[in-house]
């Protein structure tokens, strides 16, 4: 049998879920201390925080513990990509009910590093301890590397909206497995470990991208906080954003609305941006729309009607 969270206790625990994390030349004094230690040469620094509450979030039947800590790191890692700026450091906080098997934290922190790793950041701390519900909160941190950080606030009419990465995977791996399937696998791995296009948010701020937004929540909500910040009008071109053939056919076996996955499913953690017209979109960007005078967010010119993304306070 699997020792609990209890049984191992606070400290031991803590040695082991540190003992995954390596470091990076941006890490002074990483975990074991009152606080960790990055360099931040720029002067400044990113950072945001993300929560994923078990049951809101995550499933454990549907969900590795590797599965959680690859998802929490993409959602922060991915919000610092949107501000143009290289992740350099995450922090997790961990709250566990004492009946939690300790190798799930064992798992979790395997996951966290390794997509950290990935971009070249590093785990340098965090917290755990008792709660009802397993809930993972994650601070992540950047460095701009001397440029602005591109907020939402900066699309102008002419500019061209650019999407990188996908959408609509997730949201279609989440219906699967809401249905009782776990294939197709591609969908459902792609709900378990989004694939954020990171590098492409420094790539769109060294070639002036004025705006751009992690898709957290799905394109028409996330874009429409470009086109509220940026006080501009959003047009969506469906036309440059046809269904994969796995979502196709997962669509017309579940009766679902693939082009409703694209359009409003979140945690792809893909980018969209908005770029002048005379830029020559970086690599691993597509054109998928156009800004225009006047406020809100169109697709094909028209109104939407239905939903535009995920909202935790009106979604059950």
């Amino acid at each position: 049998m699997s020792e609990t969270v209890a049984e191992v206790g606070e400290f031991r625990l803590i040695e082991r879920f540190t003992r995954h994390f390596a470091t990076t030349p941006a890490v002074v004094l990483g975990p074991g201390d009152d606080a960790a230690v990055v360099t931040a040469p720029d002067g400044r620094v990113v950072a945001c925080t993300d929560m994923l509450v078990e049951g809101n979030h995550f499933r454990r039947d549907w969900c590795s513990a590797a599965d959680v800590g690859h998802k929490a790191a993409a959602a922060n890692l991915a919000d610092i990509a949107a501000m143009g700026a290289r992740p350099t450091a995450l922090l997790a906080a961990v709250a566990a009910p004492q009946d939690l098997p300790a190798e799930w934290l064992d798992g979790f922190a395997s996951g966290l590093a390794t997509e950290a790793a990935a971009v070249g950041a590093a785990v340098i701390g965090g917290d755990t301890t008792r709660g009802e519900l397993l809930t993972v909160t994650v601070t992540a941190l950047g460095d701009l590397e001397g440029r602005e950080p591109v907020t939402r606030a900066g699309a102008r009419p002419g500019d061209v909206l650019a999407l990188a990465g996908r959408i609509g995977w997730a949201a279609a791996g989440l219906n699967v497995l809401s249905r009782g399937f776990r294939s197709p696998g591609a969908l459902v791995g792609a709900y378990r470990r989004p694939q954020p296009p990171y590098a492409a948010g420094r790539d769109a701020a060294l070639m002036g991208v004025r705006a751009m937004i992690d898709v957290s929540d799905g394109l028409l909500a996330d874009v429409g906080h470009i086109a509220s910040h940026s006080g501009v009008a959003v047009d969506v071109d469906t036309a440059a954003l046809p269904v994969p053939e796995p979502m196709r056919n997962a669509a017309e076996a579940l009766g679902a609305d693939a082009r409703g996955w694209l359009l409003t499913g979140g945690e792809d953690h893909a980018l969209a941006a908005c770029f002048p017209p005379d830029v020559l979109l970086p690599e691993g960007w597509r054109r998928i729309g156009a800004v225009a005078e006047g406020a809100g967010v169109t697709v094909d010119g028209h109104r939407w009607t239905g939903p535009t993304g995920w909202d935790h306070f009106t979604k059950e």
